[in-house]
């Protein structure tokens, strides 16, 4: 799989200086955990849920989460798995379909070993589980669950970890549960792909909603909250772990108001200008915002709950050529020792040492997201991804 993997050849070509690297659900971890993008959630009982997946596969979605926990009703959860364990089996029958990463969301430990021996030989289609409410406490019987159902299958699993809890929102708790947080998935870190941000739980404790005008970061005790999971699980020293951006909860744009327009020609100017004010309209202005803060706050990829929002997020995730350029200068071999040089753009100092991390992690994004052309910017690898 790739990123932009559903355009075509001769577009690709115009949308970027080096394109997208492929990947598999058997690459390293450190690959996968910046491959994620927009991870896009879809409730485990969706009767044609199989079909559901092979469709968002073909649109661009390269990883998905099959939940079990609180996107579907108590009593629900039996046939939720039951269902999982046939759309599997159906899926494993597919030849030649082009899968996302899969993820299940689970409620309880037990549930990780159980499933994993339901699903028999295709549990080769499966990358891990996201473990809700994630604490010290609560989330150790789940990765211990992990590696149990890893080792029986002998098949590689990842955890996903959701930080949601009241007691890392609450401050007088905060510290001490972000520390019992990161000495479980440092015993586990091989097996820790990821760490999702759950802001809807954050905001239910204060009876918060953010409005399609306001962002995750306009939100002061949520933004706390993002601030302090960064500083203490995000950083860039070898110790951090990848830090995935909170969910956006509208998805009022739909991708069929744009087609008839973007089959024209993509790349128009007058055409790129009316694709944008039509997105600003229709309130998608808000997700870019956020989808820009959560980059510069040091989260990589998303939560999702529409398809509308998986293309914004990764074409957003491209890096600029600019960005490219610098970072390859920065990590010149020859400027191991240091020092202080002018960007190739002339328009910025690149201070080598301390931007060394930055460069690091900006090329790991260029090799899944790709690097655009220097003409191309966000609104036409939108505008490319859409008119497919």
């Amino acid at each position: 799989m790739r990123h932009f993997g559903h355009i075509g050849p001769a577009v690709r070509k115009r949308l970027f200086y080096r394109e997208p690297g492929e990947f598999t659900r058997d690459s390293p971890a450190r690959l996968l955990s910046a491959a994620l993008g927009a991870t896009l959630y879809s409730p485990a009982t969706r009767p044609r849920l199989a079909d559901d997946i092979v469709k968002q596969g073909g649109r661009g979605v390269v990883s998905m989460v099959l939940c079990l926990e609180d996107s579907i009703d108590d009593a629900d959860v039996s046939a939720g798995e039951e269902n999982l364990v046939r759309q599997f089996a159906d899926l494993a029958g597919r030849t030649g379909a082009d899968l996302p990463l899969l993820f299940i969301r689970v409620r309880a430990p037990e549930q990780i070993p159980d499933l994993v021996h339901r699903l028999g030989p295709a549990v080769r289609l499966l990358s891990g589980f996201v473990l809700p409410k994630f604490t010290a406490e609560r989330g150790l019987p789940y990765l211990e669950a992990l590696a149990t159902a890893e080792a029986d299958s002998g098949h590689r699993l990842f955890a996903m970890p959701v930080l949601e809890s009241p007691e890392l929102l609450y401050r007088e708790s905060r510290v001490e549960t972000l520390e019992g947080i990161f000495r479980a998935v440092d015993k586990y870190r091989d097996r820790v792909l990821a760490l999702r941000l759950g802001v809807t739980d954050f905001c239910s404790s204060y009876g918060l909603r953010r409005g399609p005008d306001m962002t995750a970061y306009d939100i002061q005790v949520v933004a706390s909250v993002i601030a302090d999971v960064v500083n203490m699980l995000g950083r860039a020293d070898g110790t951090g772990f990848t830090v995935t951006g909170p969910v956006w909860e509208y998805f009022r744009v739909q991708e069929r108001m744009f087609k008839p327009m973007l089959r024209q020609s993509p790349f128009l100017e007058g055409q790129a200008v009316a694709l944008r004010e039509t997105l600003i309209e229709h309130a998608m202005d808000g997700l870019l915002r956020e989808i820009s803060l959560d980059r510069a706050n040091g989260l990589l990829g998303k939560t999702c709950i529409h398809p509308s929002h998986v293309l914004p997020v990764h074409a957003l995730s491209v890096v600029s050529h600019e960005e490219y350029s610098d970072a390859q200068d920065i990590l010149r071999p020859e400027r191991c020792g240091g020092g202080v040089l002018r960007s190739a753009y002339t328009n910025k100092m690149n201070e080598v040492k301390p931007h060394r991390a930055w460069a690091e992690r900006t090329l790991l994004r260029a090799e899944v997201f790709g690097v655009a052309n220097e003409d191309v910017g966000f609104v036409e690898l939108l505008a490319a991804g859409l008119a497919e």
